[in-house]
């Protein structure tokens, strides 16, 4: 099989302090302010690498997953294939022309309305407008837009925006597709329509499909091999169960807590941000291993600067293959209760008997009022359940999945 991505010692370098250039008038306007104020280095000129030295060959049909943490250098690599940015070192070969859905939506014209808007974004993305005008319907009711396709994006919500983003990009006939993290603003039933339709590009087996997602079961599904990025290197690349599990056990390790000290460097934003996130078992104490038939508790610690209504808070649990069991938010009659400024910490418990045995980590998620994520730590905590063999099924039976909590049954006479 023919490779469609060489990639050969491939870095990125940027240095501190630095503005991208991009030749805007904002940012023309932003550096005369910097010269008004007569802005000068304070010293010697400082760099950090974004990625570094990252070489690896992406097979033509090939669907990849790419897994990191916040800051390994997942959406710097995308964007040097994608030709947004220029390399440091090295350099990337692809053979075939690429569609990129990299924040998709972030470009549309505000003023313009959604049928014009998806003739200038489908232009911008390299589409014909025959080819526009053909797909148009399509993309109309994919996005779920028909009441306001004449009405101006600045009236849509983010998650319209969004939709309407990605069904655009769909539409795009590339030999190879890239697809970073854009649906994390969309609805539960959007991002479930947007998988199906990644799936059916990616069984069709003549598309090179990379793939950048926080979901676990999603990016093991469609992908057959993934790479995991750690601080800007390539740490391990293979088949996409080995490399997820690497991927968990490394981010959480054994621990049962996770303490974020550097006040600047905690997830979340100006209004709040995550302190720490734990296990704990009844008496309060931390706990990395327990039976099954065990009560946990999941503590969230958070700092509050400013008090924010709709913003939800919680995590998902997964098992430590990357197999997603649950998530659970603080809700209050539908709708997450305030928060108010200080110290809050936040408490969920698992009921006994809930988990089999087996490996399972935490994420803790935020979430803002207008679906945007605020942050999202992928396997903060790592536990392990004992399986309780008082409770176990029997020896020949198997049992589907982590989940192992009791059902009730009655018997009736027919």
């Amino acid at each position: 099989m023919a490779t469609a991505i060489d990639i050969q010692q491939l870095g990125k370098r940027y240095k501190l302090g630095d503005r991208v250039h991009y030749g805007r008038l904002t940012e023309s306007l932003a550096n005369a302010v910097s010269a008004l104020a007569g802005r000068r280095s304070s010293g010697p000129a400082q760099y950090v690498w974004a990625l570094q030295d990252v070489t690896l060959a992406i097979e033509e049909g090939e669907v990849i997953g790419f897994i990191g943490r916040n800051g390994a250098g997942k959406t710097t690599l995308l964007k040097l294939l994608s030709r947004i940015t220029e390399p440091t070192t090295g350099e990337a070969r692809l053979r075939g022309n690429v569609g990129s859905l990299l924040e998709v939506g972030t470009g549309f014209h505000q003023e313009l309305t959604g049928r014009e808007n998806i003739f200038l974004s489908g232009a911008i993305l390299g589409m014909r407008r025959a080819e526009i005008r053909r797909n148009f319907d399509d993309i109309v009711e994919f996005a779920g837009v028909g009441a306001f396709v004449d009405t101006p994006v600045k009236r849509y919500s983010s998650g319209m925006q969004v939709r309407l983003g990605f069904a655009v990009a769909a539409q795009l006939s590339t030999e190879i597709l890239i697809v970073d993290e854009v649906l994390a603003v969309a609805d539960a039933e959007f991002q479930r329509r947007c998988l199906a339709k990644i799936e059916d590009v990616a069984r069709s087996g003549n598309r090179t499909i990379l793939f950048v997602s926080h979901n676990m079961h999603s990016l093991r599904s469609l992908c057959n091999r993934a790479a995991f990025l750690e601080q800007g290197r390539l740490r391990s690349v293979g088949e996409a169960t080995r490399v997820v599990r690497e991927y968990l056990e490394s981010a959480a390790g054994s621990n049962a807590e996770r303490v974020w000290d550097d006040e600047q460097r905690r997830p979340g934003n100006e209004d709040l941000r995550l302190v720490a996130v734990r296990v704990l078992d009844r008496s309060g104490a931390l706990v990395a291993t327990a039976m099954s038939s065990d009560a946990l508790t999941v503590e969230l610690e958070l700092e509050v600067s400013t008090r924010t209504a709709g913003t939800a808070v919680g995590f998902d649990l997964e098992s430590d293959d990357g197999g997603g069991v649950l998530s659970a938010f603080q809700l209050d009659a539908d709708e997450p209760p305030p928060l108010e400024p200080g110290r809050r910490v936040l408490r969920a418990t698992l009921p006994p008997r809930l988990l089999d045995g087996g490996g399972y980590v935490v994420s803790p998620r935020i979430v803002g009022h207008n679906g945007r994520p605020i942050a999202h730590e992928q396997g903060a905590v790592h536990f392990d359940i004992v399986g309780d063999h008082r409770v176990r099924l029997l020896e020949h039976v198997s049992r589907l999945g982590p989940v192992a909590l009791p059902i009730d049954w009655s018997e009736h006479h027919g």
